[in-house]
């Protein structure tokens, strides 16, 4: 080798070392952000009325999809969907009681790709769900407040059932109706502060650990934060619920199931009439604004903490190269189909949850985008953006093209699951069309389909009328090619 050829290769070899360092030291980091059962009703989706500042502005620097979808109108399938990569048709989760690695026991799920290359990767709150983990998940035991969900005044109701249970020595039921917990209201404005129920100090670890992390700026995280609210019961400091005008809420228009839809298919869960203060047969108006207000508090609160750890990504520097995803885990009925506190089904109020991405430097901050996205596609997306390996078996796909170019297209569908009486619903959502093909052994096939330009939230099932067979078959045809029907 003559010493211009070494002078050369030593020039490369230093420069590659030096990228090498920069690419390290520039390594981007993960803030995913969940909510439970926030539908998007939020300013950045054009809501009027809900007030939601720090949600807003994170999708003033991100993106707004406006057509996100979950695999399943459930918290722990979804969730389980989404932090897995996997279509429930893969995991065979349906329901919420049993783990992931009770059906994939040697999975790999997308937090774990990221901890598997050098990530240090955090769960605070409900990321999974609530004794429903994945220990293999993160670098350190899931953490949860142990602080109440309740106000004094569903704390004193839940007291009183637990004596009540101790003076008739009868176990209380560990889960569903007559539980302690369901003592409590649905709605409670409490006077306690933000950081005295559990979300505030999930927020608060939240914020802890974003700050530790500033201390060890060449440890790339990923950091999972997951907030209860808005779930029933709508819990938030009173603070929140004096931002809204009870009289002026708008009701829902549509207070009757879907028209024309399979008995079995248009309903939905039950659990919000559990809760202590729900009264039995029709909720009158005021009772109905009463729910809608404490629906809305509730997002306001939680929007009040996305704030607090937005604002820590700040004030640390660590905004420069942090992706925060915003998710939540599925949509919502406040008194649309006369669904109250409830999703459990296959429609679009279920289904359409609220996401943002926003990645530093994003040439599109502040678009929206009506490209169909789902949350299967949230770990592919954040693999490439980091620059990790693909993962094995994942089967979402990367929406960097949507977030390049908010008119760009990478599915023409998405899909969602429910189980209903016997039957297995898939649901595809394209652009215009909600089809729902209901499977049961022995059974035919029960179709529903919606039309979304012109009947948004599903009021009446096209499917049983001539004029749409040729295109019950075709959009039968075209699901099925994608998930067949196993014998």
């Amino acid at each position: 080798m003559n010493r211009a050829t070494f002078a050369v290769m030593a020039v490369l070899l230093a420069t590659s070392l030096f990228s090498a360092r920069l690419d390290a030291s520039e390594q981007r980091n993960v803030l995913l952000i969940c909510s439970d059962d926030m539908r998007p009703q939020l300013g950045c989706y054009g809501d009027p009325t809900v007030k939601s500042p720090n949600i807003d502005r994170l999708a003033g620097r991100g993106m707004v999809f406006e057509q996100s979808y979950v695999q399943q109108a459930l918290c722990s399938p979804s969730r389980i969907s989404m932090l897995s990569g996997r279509y429930p048709a893969t995991t065979q989760i349906f329901e919420i009681g049993r783990t992931l690695r009770a059906t994939m026991p040697d999975i790999t799920t997308v937090p774990q790709h990221f901890k598997n290359h050098g990530y240090h990767c955090r769960s605070f709150g409900k990321v999974y769900h609530v004794g429903i983990d994945d220990e293999a998940s993160w670098s350190e035991p899931a953490w949860h407040s142990k602080k109440p969900r309740y106000g004094a005044i569903g704390q004193a109701a839940m007291e009183a059932r637990r004596k009540e249970y101790a003076a008739s020595g009868t176990v209380p039921p560990a889960r569903g109706q007559g539980m302690v917990f369901y003592a409590g209201p649905a709605f409670e404005a409490t006077d306690l502060g933000d950081d005295d129920l559990l979300d505030g100090d999930t927020a608060a670890r939240g914020v802890e650990q974003l700050r530790e992390y500033a201390k060890r700026p060449d440890q790339p995280f990923f950091l999972a934060v997951g907030f209860a609210n808005p779930h029933v019961p709508w819990v938030a400091p009173k603070k929140y619920w004096d931002l809204y005008d009870r009289a002026a809420l708008p009701l829902a228009r549509n207070e009757f199931p879907p028209k024309d839809a399979p008995a079995f298919a248009a309903t939905s869960g039950q659990d919000f009439r559990w809760y202590g203060n729900v009264p039995e047969g029709p909720l009158d108006e005021p009772f109905k604004r009463a729910c809608l207000h404490g629906y809305l508090a509730a997002i306001s609160y939680v929007d009040a903490l996305v704030g607090r750890l937005l604002d820590t990504l700040e004030e640390t520097g660590q905004a420069r190269n942090t992706i925060v995803v915003f998710w939540t885990d599925h949509g919502y009925y406040m008194g649309e189909h006369n669904w109250w506190g409830a999703k459990h089904n296959n429609y679009e109020g279920a289904t359409r949850n609220a996401m943002i991405i926003a990645i530093p430097g994003q040439k599109s901050a502040g678009q929206k985008t009506r490209a169909l996205a789902q949350a299967v596609d949230i770990g592919p997306t954040l693999i490439e953006l980091c620059g990790l390996p693909a993962a094995d078996g994942l089967e979402g796909r990367s929406l960097k093209p949507v977030l390049d170019d908010p008119n760009t297209d990478v599915h023409d569908a998405a899909f969602s699951w429910y189980p209903k009486a016997g039957y297995l619903g898939v649901a595809m959502r394209t652009d215009r069309w909600r089809f729902v093909e209901w499977t049961k052994p022995g059974q035919p096939p029960v179709h529903e389909l919606y039309d979304q330009h012109a009947d948004p939230q599903n009021d009446v099932n096209l499917a049983g009328r001539a004029e749409h067979a040729e295109l019950i078959r075709s959009l039968s045809a075209q699901l099925r090619a994608r998930f067949p029907v196993k014998p």
